[in-house]
């Protein structure tokens, strides 16, 4: 009975130690495997020029590196074919920050597109992202801090606002102030423009201040997918929005506006991802 017991024993820690194997090798794809998602955006006010326009979106790297110099983080951009690179904040993570190894990414993607930047919460929470700064603008990245500006292609042209972080002017938010800051914000950068418009925003939270202000389209992060995505739930946690956040990943519709929220490439106070790869995300536009 005793040799039973025992074949019993080892046989069920043998099944465990290759259940926890193959978790942890899962765990280790999902990771580090970048999903690319495309997303087609159809609107009227597209013109005619920008039909089949294909913008990538870059969020939340958080100084991950997929590759030896980013190697197959620009192979994956590289093969998306992209007209235009859109960088929506957190290239770096304030708890490690390393500006040469979002360098290796800045550098190598500036020969694929034009890129064009935004700011994330971790650029806020840094000093050295004064000298991160200093570098993309010597690499010919176009920063936008609460500006925009006009994207010609084939004869037309599109607006592409940016805006700052709200970290940067209003530290942690506990009253909220954040959502009207923006709001005032928008209304300066907008001034009655009738063009099709795109703004970078870091943060989906304030979705409901883009709709207000009827932006087509905005491209936001932060949100990490929720971190951990759940089977018919969807995300488990995100910054600012808390548990079971309504804007973690895909794309968003409030009156005229659309949002796309990516679940991002890095990790930041959570050091692991599941069921949650990190995600490219190829925007074409369609008129």
């Amino acid at each position: 009975m005793k040799n039973i017991n025992h074949k019993k024993h080892r046989m069920i820690f043998t099944v465990l130690l290759i259940s926890l194997f193959i978790f942890s090798i899962w765990v280790y794809w999902g990771n580090t495997s970048i999903q690319t998602t495309q997303i087609s955006i159809n609107s009227k006010k597209i013109p005619a020029s920008f039909d089949g326009f294909k913008i990538v979106q870059v969020s939340d790297l958080h100084n991950a590196e997929f590759g030896y110099n980013q190697s197959k983080l620009l192979r994956a951009v590289r093969d998306a074919s992209p007209d235009l690179i859109a960088v929506t904040g957190d290239l770096i993570d304030s708890s490690h920050t390393d500006v040469e190894k979002a360098m290796d990414f800045i550098n190598g993607a500036i020969h694929i597109a034009p890129i064009y930047y935004i700011t994330g919460n971790h650029e806020a929470w840094t000093h050295e992202y004064a000298k991160l700064e200093k570098r993309m603008i010597e690499s010919g990245v176009v920063i936008l801090k609460d500006e925009g500006t006009t994207i010609k292609y084939g004869g037309d042209s599109i607006r592409l606002l940016g805006l700052n972080d709200p970290d940067f002017t209003i530290k942690g938010d506990m009253f909220g102030k954040s959502a009207g800051m923006i709001n005032t914000k928008l209304k300066g950068m907008l001034d009655g423009n009738s063009e099709y418009t795109i703004l970078l925003s870091h943060r989906p939270e304030l979705f409901h201040v883009y709709a207000a202000n009827s932006i087509d389209l905005v491209l936001s992060g932060h949100a990490h997918g929720g971190q951990v995505r759940l089977p018919f739930v969807g995300g488990l946690v995100a910054p600012n929005q808390g548990f079971f956040p309504k804007y973690s990943e895909g794309v968003y519709e409030k009156n005229q506006t659309k949002m796309i929220v990516s679940r991002g490439l890095g990790n930041s106070i959570i050091p692991v991802r599941i069921n949650n790869r990190p995600e490219l995300v190829v925007i074409t536009l369609v008129s």
